[in-house]
Formats: structure tokens, C-alpha cells, sequence
């Protein structure tokens, strides 16, 4: 699939759960995948799960951007504004921020800049086994969320400022 050639995406935060299902979605989609793993054991876990296509590195990595000069990001996504903000002078017009807070939007829409958050909750990775279930009855997963995020990065196109949760109805029962 080439749903996301020539595209260049920042994956900032753990090389595991959702960072990561969000970064092998874009590979398998043909993107550019830069993604941060704090630990040497998670950059060598991350690298033989997303194959060549991504560089994992640590997260000092990308602090003062990803690639040479002039060679913009199309999509970045993090946990916070804090982590991205390092990165938005490199993200190319027109692109899309996803975090796990919206923020920022006003600040970047003049650029046509979309920044939208995810808000995960009741997922397979939970250390809370003793919860109740969401409406749906089940737990979520990774690739749920990371399906959600992309959207809100690649098909959301008039769409910023908007927390889309990703709970199975939890936030309405």
C-alpha cells in the first residue's frame, strides 16, 4: 500500500503500544518514519518490528529536526505540545499534528496546520486489568488508536482542535 509515499512522519515517544502501531501503520503505507525509543533495548525492538523503512533513534535525536534543512515533515505525532514543539518549525505546511492534548491550534492554522489530539482509554496495554469494560465490552488496542490518530492526521482535513476518544463509549455511558 501507498497511501502515504513521499509523506515523512515524527513518531516522538515510546517505541512500544501505540507509538509504535502508529509508526508501523505509516511504514506499511510507504511513508518516512522517524521514531524515538528511549533505551537501546527499545531502538533494537522498534527496528526489527518496522524493518528499513524507519529510523528509530533517541529522543535527543530530533530535537533540532529530523532532516537536513529543507526537507520538511509532513505529520508529527507526540504525548505532549512540549515534545513537539521542537519540531513545528520543520513541519511542512499543511501538515497535521496529533497529541494526546490539543493545543497550539491557533498558532499553527495560518500555515493550514491541523493539530488534534487522541485521548486513548481502556486499552490491551492497561496495567489496570481490574477495570470495568467499556459499552463496546472489550478492551481497545494499539492499532484502534493509532487507526484513529492517522486519521485525524491524513483524512481530517478541515478538522483542528478536536480530542477524539478512543475508549469504546467509556466517555458515554
Amino acid at each position: 500500500m501507498t497511501r502515504y509515499a513521499g509523506r515523512r512522519a515524527v513518531v516522538v515517544g515510546q517505541a512500544t503500544g501505540i507509538d509504535l502501531a502508529i509508526a508501523k501503520r505509516l511504514v506499511e503505507g510507504g511513508a518516512e518514519v522517524l521514531l524515538t525509543a528511549r533505551t537501546p533495548r527499545e531502538r533494537a525492538y522498534a527496528s526489527a518490528e518496522l524493518g528499513s523503512a524507519a529510523q528509530v533513534v533517541a529522543p535527543a535525536a530530533v530535537e533540532h529536526g529530523p532532516w537536513p534543512a529543507g526537507q520538511g515533515v509532513d505529520f508529527v505525532f507526540a504525548d505532549a505540545v512540549a515534545t513537539a514543539r521542537p519540531l513545528l518549525p520543520y513541519l511542512r505546511d499543511g501538515g497535521g499534528v496529533v497529541l494526546t492534548t490539543p493545543a497550539a491550534v491557533h498558532e499553527l492554522a495560518s500555515r493550514g496546520i491541523r493539530v488534534n489530539a487522541v485521548a486513548p482509554s481502556c486499552i490491551e496495554a492497561s496495567a489496570d486489568d481490574t477495570a470495568p469494560l467499556p459499552p463496546l465490552g472489550r478492551l481497545g488496542s494499539a492499532e484502534e488508536v493509532a487507526r484513529a490518530a492517522l486519521f485525524l492526521a491524513t483524512d481530517a482535513t478541515f478538522t483542528t482542535g478536536v480530542r477524539l476518544p478512543v475508549d469504546g463509549g467509556l466517555g458515554n455511558p
